[in-house]
């Protein structure tokens, strides 16, 4: 229940509109951001599909020049990999409890 809370938590976080217009700028830095915790996750070999799909939907927005949807599709991504790296730092230990005795 925690972890689900934790998630959920993320993910709003993540998905939380902005008050004024996203500038090329504020994508930038969505991005590298988002992409640097993708690449986190990646190396923790919990990267998640979905996270992938959401950073090429960012740049495709960004290439059209909607950067206020571009902005809001980084910042999903960044809590999709957040949640990934959650989740393998918790699945770690967590699958010892399962293990047949």
């Amino acid at each position: 229940m925690k972890r689900s809370l934790t998630l959920a938590m993320l993910l709003a976080l993540g998905l939380a509109p902005s008050a004024r217009a996203a500038t090329e700028a504020d994508y930038k830095a969505a991005y590298a951001t988002a992409e640097a915790a993708s690449k986190e996750a990646a190396g923790l070999r919990n990267q998640w599909t979905v996270t992938v799909s959401t950073l090429a939907a960012a740049k495709k927005a960004a290439d059209g020049g909607d950067f206020d949807r571009a902005t809001a599709a980084a910042k999903e991504a960044e809590a999709l990999a957040k949640a990934s790296i959650f989740q393998a730092a918790s699945e770690k230990e967590a699958w010892k409890a399962m293990e047949i005795r």
